[in-house]
């Protein structure tokens, strides 16, 4: 299988976190976005990843070859910003005869069993991944008749549909799925100056083509520090993981201490994680994610999100107040 992950986008919703760094690279939970992506590929077994990059497409390289280094990959510039089916089209000369196509984008992270895929799509042509959401109004969602996707409606103002598309798509036939890419971008079929792939999908359907909608188990968004932080909770469930040193301090769980941290005269938790290489000194902290080789000290922080190499450092109050006092010191 050949799966195609575009990581070519500018973040702009993560900034300042994404001004030196591609957002695949943003921390959450202990580990990358793209770690987090990566590793539940890999159960997938003989797959080759296709990244499609921008000029951080160096930083993505360096990641997997020190991470996932027996992991097959290659790397295409997008220079041209027309939107993700075109993203995805870049693709195209490395897709072939025989190729089944999984396309990932990286601005969630998704908890469902890919090793279903077979299963799920032995009567159709492909698998459009999809969850079911309240607010509708916010997302592109699939319109299912009999089991298949009928239609597709971009944020509906009516609930035609709650089945949100989530960033994960597969396509049995990937050669295929290429030359109807490259169709709708030969009839300038945009959206606001930008290709995408809902009207890629409605020609092949036009054309006869079935598709299902598997709804994920969890679907993860990591795109703004808001959901990074409801992103960072749900993976901490089950990463209560202690790897640095910890000096007469206070855990409360889960907290996930990478290795080389040192916490010292501190509370930390619930929901915090600390990459590595970061010193924690008489804080009180909850509800954060602390970036590589940060330093706090004398600091109270809650849903905060702290960059790589930051230094923040606060200092105790001295405060003599009288019976009856009300004083609220508002973050």
């Amino acid at each position: 299988m050949k799966i195609i992950l575009p990581v070519a986008g500018k973040g702009t919703r993560l900034r300042p976190h994404t001004h030196t760094k591609a957002k695949s690279l943003v921390h959450v939970a202990g580990k990358t976005v793209l770690e987090h992506i990566v590793s539940r590929l890999l159960v997938l077994g003989g797959i080759e990843l296709i990244f499609i990059t921008d000029e951080n497409g160096q930083q993505i390289e360096a990641f997997m070859n020190e991470t996932f280094p027996r992991v097959s990959c290659r790397y295409i510039v997008q220079k041209d910003r027309l939107g993700p089916a075109h993203a995805v089209s870049l693709a195209g000369s490395v897709i072939e005869e025989g190729d089944d196509v999984l396309v990932v984008f990286n601005d969630t992270i998704f908890v469902t069993d890919l090793k279903s895929i077979p299963k799920l799509a032995a009567d159709c042509d492909g698998l459009i991944y999809s969850k079911e959401v309240e607010d509708y109004q916010r997302f592109g969602v699939n319109v299912i008749r009999d089991g298949l996707i009928a239609d597709m409606v971009e944020k509906p103002d009516t609930p035609v549909s709650r089945l949100a598309q989530v960033g994960l798509y597969y396509l049995k036939d990937g050669k295929r799925f290429m030359d109807y890419i490259d169709e709708t971008i030969a009839a300038g079929d945009m959206v606001k100056g930008e290709y995408y792939l809902p009207a890629v999908f409605m020609r092949m359907i036009h054309d006869g083509a079935r598709f299902r909608a598997p709804e994920l188990d969890a679907w993860l968004d990591c795109g703004k520090p808001e959901t990074l932080l409801e992103t960072n909770r749900y993976l901490l469930r089950s990463r209560h993981h202690l790897h640095g040193e910890v000096y007469n301090s206070v855990l409360i769980e889960p907290v996930h201490l990478a290795k080389g941290v040192v916490v010292r005269n501190s509370i930390l938790g619930p929901d915090v994680s600390v990459a590595p290489g970061c010193v924690i000194e008489e804080c009180i902290i909850k509800d954060s994610i602390i970036n590589a080789n940060s330093r706090a000290k004398d600091i109270i922080l809650h849903h905060s999100i702290l960059g790589d190499s930051v230094t923040l450092v606060g200092s105790p109050r001295k405060m003599n107040i009288g019976d009856h006092s009300l004083i609220e010191m508002e973050g």
